[in-house]
């Protein structure tokens, strides 16, 4: 009996390929010959990601994807960490294996009960993910009743993930599995089809742990340098340790304690942990008003990091100490739409300086210096114009200026203003709870939350048009904001332990109205899978100063 055809768009060729139905993905890539510089890792069917041994039994259109799409990246870092967990199993048994953070290209990574890693045992745990890669095994996915996975979690003493799969009941869930007999996983998005796949890596010892090194996402045939980010190294820290303490490492944790009735009393943890950092800044900014004349306060940070909030209430913990904030808002500087530079695609680019009016700025603030009165503008994102108001500013001798934008800390935004003078501030969304021990969630997933939240009630955008833009907007922010973060004086973390539950009930309708015809439709049904993860939390007992009003409404804060 003659097997049934089916026709396969590939949209990486523009040809149409008949094939039998149940072919993999595999194969149908091979049997176009697509003519790639690196392997591809995964593929959109449909606009939906899928693995690679995903077999197809309908007419499909089919993206193939390698490491420089951000979606392929991930499948690169879930692959190998998948390797890492197994290796650090099998070289320290019984022993948790976290990753940490994302540094740079790569993550920080540790082992429970192992204080130090040394040249030697870097190299080991290296050579055990290289001879799995060398062995090129299968990495296997099967959807099985979710008792089993538990049962199969509970060989190894995954807390992290039994807490997850117990806090989302579903019947079903999926096991991925190193060949037949090794190491067992859970993944929220693709996985390479096998190990051969993440062979460019390098492993070296960071802190009381080791730094993963990963391909540049631009380049996958160089290994990234291990980054010097003291700072941001800093506070991501003290923010795991803490939420360690708090007993919400993980999603799993943080759902059991919603469930149990907890979620009003960590809303009132997470602000107050919010106030007290805030307060010790508001005290370092005004030592150094008192000892070197301090009178400026640079805030920047990528998109929707918070900074206006963030501004906003520093500006109020500067008026208990007896200073005079008034604050200022690059985006208000944003030259009219028509104005804006072009990127490489021919669209609007908003994160480069030279979107901001810097003639203008520069001259305002030294009027302002003068003790003149300015008139402030005003921007309207949804017009795309500034406007101006009768609402003139002036400083006195109190007055401490605070400047909110993602070209803050750019040296070329206030070349005539002596770094004496100026207190600088990087604010992120260093996103602290993991999904599980291996799996982090991206600060990046927790901005584009945020921002699909505000674009959508304030700025007259849809989720199609916020995902458009974001792969712009995070080349972006590696051009003009991350290269000058270590020049911060100190760095604030935005994120709020409990953002995502709340987010939740939030974003899911604006991201179902993303049709299924478009590219955007995969990212919404990745966020949707991600947020599918967090148990809700209602808005009503969150306070109107949080930085989470930003993005939500209900801020006693005017923007």
């Amino acid at each position: 009996m003659t097997a049934k055809k089916i026709t396969v768009f590939c949209e990486n060729t523009s040809s149409n390929l008949e094939v039998e139905m149940g072919t993999p993905l595999m194969e149908i890539c091979r049997n176009l010959d697509i003519k790639n510089k690196y392997p591809f890792l995964a593929a959109y069917v449909n606009n939906r990601i899928k693995e690679l041994n995903y077999r197809v039994y309908t007419p499909i259109s089919v993206r193939f994807i390698d490491a420089t799409h951000f979606e392929g990246y991930r499948v690169y870092q879930r692959t190998i960490s998948f390797l890492l967990q197994s290796v650090a199993w099998d070289l320290y048994p019984g022993h948790s294996f976290h990753v940490r953070h994302s540094l740079g290209n790569g993550f920080y990574c540790e082992v429970d009960g192992i204080e130090k890693f040394t040249e030697e045992e870097c190299a080991r745990i290296a050579e055990g993910v290289r001879e799995l890669a060398r062995k090129d095994i299968v990495i296997e996915r099967r959807k099985v009743p979710t008792e089993e996975v538990v049962a199969e979690f509970e060989k190894y003493g995954f807390d992290d993930k039994i807490a997850l799969l117990r806090t989302r009941p579903r019947l079903y869930s999926n096991l991925y599995r190193i060949g037949e007999d090794g190491m067992t996983g859970y993944f929220f998005g693709a996985l390479a089809p096998s190990t051969g796949y993440v062979d460019m890596f390098d492993i070296r010892p960071y802190y009381n742990g080791f730094y993963l090194a990963l391909p540049e996402r631009t380049d996958p045939k160089s290994v990234g340098k291990t980054p010097q980010l003291d700072k941001m190294f800093g506070i991501f820290h003290e923010y795991q340790s803490w939420v360690d303490i708090m007993g919400v490492p993980t999603v799993g944790r943080l759902n059991a304690k919603v469930l149990d009735g907890d979620g009003s009393e960590l809303i009132k943890i997470a602000e107050a942990f919010h106030e007290k950092m805030l307060a010790r800044i508001a005290d370092m900014i005004y030592e150094a008003n008192s000892t070197r004349n301090v009178r400026m306060v640079l805030i920047s940070g990528p998109s929707s990091s918070g900074k206006t909030t963030t501004a906003k209430r520093l500006g109020v913990q500067l008026r208990v100490l007896g200073l005079h904030p008034v604050l200022l808002s690059l985006d208000d500087y944003f030259v009219n739409r028509e104005d804006t530079p072009l990127d490489e695609n021919g669209n609007y680019d908003y994160e480069a300086l030279e979107a901001i009016d810097l003639k203008q700025l520069n001259d305002h603030l030294r009027r302002l210096a003068a003790g003149e009165s300015v008139d402030i503008p005003r921007y309207d994102f949804i017009s795309g114009t500034r406007q101006w108001h009768n609402n003139p500013l002036r400083l006195d001798e109190r007055s401490i200026l605070i400047i909110e934008g993602i070209h803050a800390l750019n040296p070329r935004l206030t070349p005539s203003i002596p770094d004496s003078v100026k207190f600088k501030i990087y604010v992120s969304c260093f996103t602290s709870v993991a999904m599980d021990n291996v799996t982090r969630i991206p600060t990046t997933d927790n901005r584009m939350l945020r921002r699909l939240t505000r674009d959508y009630y304030t700025r007259g955008n849809d989720a199609y048009a916020t995902i458009s833009r974001w792969g712009s907007v995070r080349r972006g922010e590696e051009k003009h904001i991350f290269p000058y973060q270590e020049n911060a004086d100190v760095m604030f973390n935005s994120s709020l332990f409990y953002e995502i539950s709340v987010l939740r009930p939030i974003v899911e309708p604006i991201l179902r109205e993303i049709p299924d015809t478009v590219p955007e439709y995969g990212e919404a049904t990745r966020l949707l899978k991600l947020l599918d993860n967090f148990t809700p939390i209602p808005t009503g007992e969150i306070p109107p100063t949080s930085i989470l009003r930003e993005f939500i409404g209900g801020s006693s804060f005017k923007y």
